[in-house]
């Protein structure tokens, strides 16, 4: 029996929260910019591009395990909460929070996923726990880029 899990990671970027989300939820240039090419394929926008409706399909290579995905873009808050929920497994949704800190002129970011792992029993706990692992090391990296990406951007505005 499989069991559910949450993994989040947070920081604060150096940006105006609205430059940060700007960046997350445009699909065609913002957010590929910010994933780290060790883990992140590919990514591709089968519909939309920016925000609620857009449908993306990417893949991921992690310790070797090459994985695809097809997600579909959500904002229950526009401006600060986007969501990208699997299509066909609906068990696995990541939420992107975007929140203004120091009066607006930094962004307090949060990438957190709630899935569901494949095995249950011992081997469930230990895919827990790697996955967990992993997925923080991955968010962290994907976190360095963002502050980097809307770093440059603001400094150019």
């Amino acid at each position: 029996m499989s069991k559910a899990y949450t993994v989040t990671e947070s920081s604060v970027i150096e940006a105006p929260a609205e430059l940060v989300y700007r960046t997350l939820a445009d699909y065609r240039v913002g957010h590929p910019s910010i994933l780290p090419k060790r883990y992140f394929l590919s990514l591709e926008v089968e519909h939309g591009g920016f925000g609620e409706g857009t449908i993306i399909n990417f893949q991921t290579r992690v310790l070797g395990d090459t994985q695809s995905f097809r997600s579909e873009i959500t904002e229950p808050q526009p401006g600060s909460v986007l969501v990208e929920t699997n299509i066909g497994d609906m068990s696995g949704r990541t939420t992107f929070t975007v929140e203004p800190v120091d009066g607006g002129s930094r962004s307090r970011v949060t990438i957190a996923t709630e899935g569901k792992t494949k095995r249950g029993g011992g081997l469930g706990v230990v895919e827990r726990l790697i996955t967990k692992m992993m997925m923080r090391r991955i968010y962290k990296a994907e976190l360095d880029q963002l502050a980097l990406v809307c770093g440059s951007l603001a400094d150019n505005r």
